[in-house]
């Protein structure tokens, strides 16, 4: 390209989208997987291909962000399939939403909520048992015999009274899908007791090409003839460049374009250097109208949300009402209170945001690390000006994603700019702080909770109200709406199984200019903490065991005292700590997991550093498909938790995000994770998700426990050492 252009997009084309909803072989290299478009010699149903050599290939619906779903999906196809899982491979699926979408989530393909699991569990169970089905019919065919005489072992059909036998692939040779397509039901699906796969643990199948250096993410995206861009974003959310100076930038070696966007400005180039120092270069007047300016964390907006969380006389929207709350406090012999705030939180994925886009006429195709090929393909249609259905989207592994990588920023930013420069492809890649600073973050929160009690120290009501951002008002408007302005992300978690008469959540939303994100655990990671530590103060008040109050709470619901008896267990709750150490406990049922937790903390009561010495957690995920990665899940899961309950923060000053990189933003590093003892707890329920469940327990729990050292209560996330200190003084 011979001369150097400045392109102009519309913001209001971004302003369109931006309300929108809103790989793997058991053996060999991400390159030698079969393309999710080819079709093996024979293809049963849309989740199994099988070839002549007796391979079987499956398809994995979710995206594989590290939490195991590319081993647990398909082994559960596997399953009633009766596959010989050594020679099974595993494919990302097809962007086919109609086929590959989940049913928990209106059939749309997203990875997130935990609801993988729960969502696929008896969908691809059945796709598995249909395609054995087929096989026999199959083999009938082949061998002379009624389909009723013959059975299956691991990757062949079995003939017992002629002691004959036909390995899926030489039936694979020459079979044909029948006219008239064997259905397969519930009734068809294996027993637990008998299943191979549910249940036992297996190999995952990304970990070696992670090990090995194969394994290949969005970043790592490369095409022929690609160009790159780097993007400088406003400073504050909602503000657009006015004035742009970009004469240096255009002189820098290697750039090609400089594209204003709505939120930023591009500098695209032929290498990923010549953007960044092009970027680098530019000079921009922003300008200064987005309400986000008035937005200052730890001043004026902390003090407006206690004022809304403390008033119940301002208009709210019930998450859950039973009984009369209000009435049933108002009469009570003794009131608790607290009111709790939390701080926003980032994602902070390993791989930051990056996405690779070409647009060849009306057709658009996508490289990016996602959890939504769903939104991913409303984000291409729109920006690449075209529909649905000739946008095409890959999703390799990803680097982390924690609800990050449902929105597609960078995915717009990448299509938007290919548009500009049709048939090239165009990777868009953020720097570490454009991951930081223009992340949509976890809801900064304000929360009060009166708990009501008779004269025995029994509850007679409980009012818990939350004051927060909305995400499902930006992400998913046509929901929120619709129920009336609930919104289980921001707000979700206060409802629970604990035997509480006159039981009321409400939520106020708290617009003040920054759009926010979904997060690990949802809002379930600041309302269990408030639930949790109260129901602390609740025993005390009662003077009983905080793990007897709970075991009496739940005595109707003998799951979560299972998983409240066996963290005591191997926690040994009863013994008592060394001087200076304490326990403390917490329980979630968030995402239907029953999650216990114990913590054993000290506290450096001169500099207020907390200290966790050791962490133990009891889970029932109904039916632990893979229990080891269930163990894997609820570590990374509690680590997570554990970052948001001692140090991370975002600190907004006039809509500025103060922390940058990690030089400002901490994150639990190695030598920060004390030992984790996890125990699965497997019924023979249906799976839940597993991927948050760790994290809501983790706080409330160190919490709990740094009240019986310093005898007082903590109530903002993250208990940093100043607030400590200031709690410890009286000061706060």
């Amino acid at each position: 390209m011979d001369k150097i252009q400045t392109h102009a997009l519309s913001r209001r084309s971004f302003l369109v989208a931006s309300g929108a909803v809103g790989v793997a072989v058991t053996f060999g290299s991400f390159d030698d997987v079969q393309s999710a478009d080819a079709a093996g010699p024979f293809q049963p149903n849309a989740w199994v291909t099988i070839d002549s050599d007796g391979v079987v290939t499956i398809m994995s619906p979710a995206s594989e962000m590290g939490q195991g779903a590319m081993t647990a999906l398909p082994a559960m196809v596997a399953e009633d399939l009766d596959a010989d899982w050594s020679k099974v491979r595993v494919v990302q699926s097809p962007d086919d939403v109609k086929t590959y979408g989940n049913p928990l989530f209106f059939g749309m393909l997203i990875t997130v909520g935990s609801r993988a699991m729960p969502g696929y569990y008896e969908k691809l169970r059945i796709a598995g048992a249909q395609a054995r089905k087929i096989l026999l019919v199959n083999a009938a065919d082949t061998l002379k015999v009624p389909v009723d005489e013959l059975t299956t072992e691991p990757g062949a059909v079995v003939h017992a009274k002629s002691a004959r036998k036909l390995g899926y692939g030489d039936i694979a040779k020459t079979a044909t899908v029948p006219n008239s397509i064997p259905n397969a039901t519930k009734a068809d699906l294996k027993p637990i007791a008998q299943c191979r796969f549910i249940g036992k643990d297996l190999p995952r199948v990304d970990v070696p090409l992670k090990v090995n250096g194969a394994a290949k993410y969005g970043i790592d995206t490369q095409l022929p003839n690609m160009l790159y861009a780097s993007v400088l974003h406003a400073p504050v959310q909602g503000e657009k460049p006015e004035k742009i100076d970009d004469a240096a930038a255009k002189a820098v070696k290697g750039v090609v374009q400089v594209t204003a966007l709505p939120s930023g400005v591009a500098v695209v180039g032929e290498t990923v250097e010549a953007t960044m120092k092009g970027k680098a270069a530019l000079k921009v007047i922003w300008s200064t109208t987005s309400a986000a300016r008035n937005y200052t964390t730890s001043a004026n907006t902390a003090e407006e949300y206690r004022k809304l969380a403390s008033d119940w006389t301002q208009k709210s929207v019930d998450m859950v009402k039973e009984g009369d709350a209000a009435g049933a406090i108002s009469s009570a012999a003794k009131v608790l209170s607290a009111e709790y705030l939390s701080d926003h939180v980032a994602h902070i994925c390993m791989e930051p945001m990056s996405a690779t886009a070409v647009v060849n006429g009306d057709r658009v195709e996508i490289w990016a690390s996602n959890q939504s090929p769903s939104e991913m393909k409303h984000i291409g249609a729109h920006f690449g000006g075209t529909t649905e259905d000739k946008v095409k989207v890959n999703t390799p592994f990803l680097g982390g994603g924690f609800g990050r990588r449902t929105d597609g920023d960078e995915v717009a930013e990448a299509v938007a700019l290919a548009k500009t420069i049709l048939g090239r492809p165009i990777k868009v890649i953020w720097s570490r702080e454009d991951d930081i600073q223009q992340d949509m973050w976890r809801q900064f929160a304000a929360q009060r909770v009166e708990v009501g009690l008779d004269a025995s120290g029994n509850i007679v009501g409980w009012r818990h109200r939350v004051v927060a951002q909305s995400y499902l008002a930006r992400a998913i408007p046509a929901l929120f709406e619709k129920t009336g302005g609930k919104d289980v992300v921001s707000a979700g978690g206060g409802d629970f199984r604990y035997a509480v008469p006159n039981h009321q959540v409400d939520y106020i939303r708290a617009a003040r200019g920054i759009e926010i994100g979904a997060w690990r655990g949802t809002a379930s990671g600041y309302t269990k903490f408030a639930i949790e530590t109260i129901l602390d103060e609740v025993a005390g008040a009662k003077g009983v065991d905080p793990l007897d109050l709970r075991l009496v709470l739940l005595k109707d619901h003998p799951r979560s005292l299972k998983v409240l008896q066996t963290v005591a267990e191997i926690a040994n709750w009863k013994q008592k700590r060394p001087d200076g150490r304490a326990l403390g406990i917490a329980y979630s049922d968030a995402l239907n997991t029953y999650t216990a937790a114990v913590v054993e903390v000290s506290v450096d009561q001169q500099s207020g550093q907390i200290h966790v010495h050791h962490m133990w957690a009891a889970v029932d995920p109904g039916i632990a498909v893979q229990p080891k990665n269930v163990v894997a899940q609820m570590e990374g899961a509690m680590t997570f938790g554990l970052g948001a309950a001692l140090i991370e923060q975002i600190n907004l000053k006039n809509g500025v995000p103060q922390e940058s990189n990690f030089t400002e933003y901490r994150v639990m590093r190695m030598s920060d994770v004390p030992p984790i003892e996890i125990k699965v707890v497997s019924t023979d329920n249906p799976p839940t998700g597993i991927g948050e469940a760790g994290v809501p327990v983790v706080a409330p729990a160190i919490a709990n426990a740094v009240a019986q050292l310093i005898g007082k209560r903590l109530r903002q996330l993250p208990m940093l050492p100043s607030r400590v200190q200031a709690v410890i003084k009286g000061a706060a």
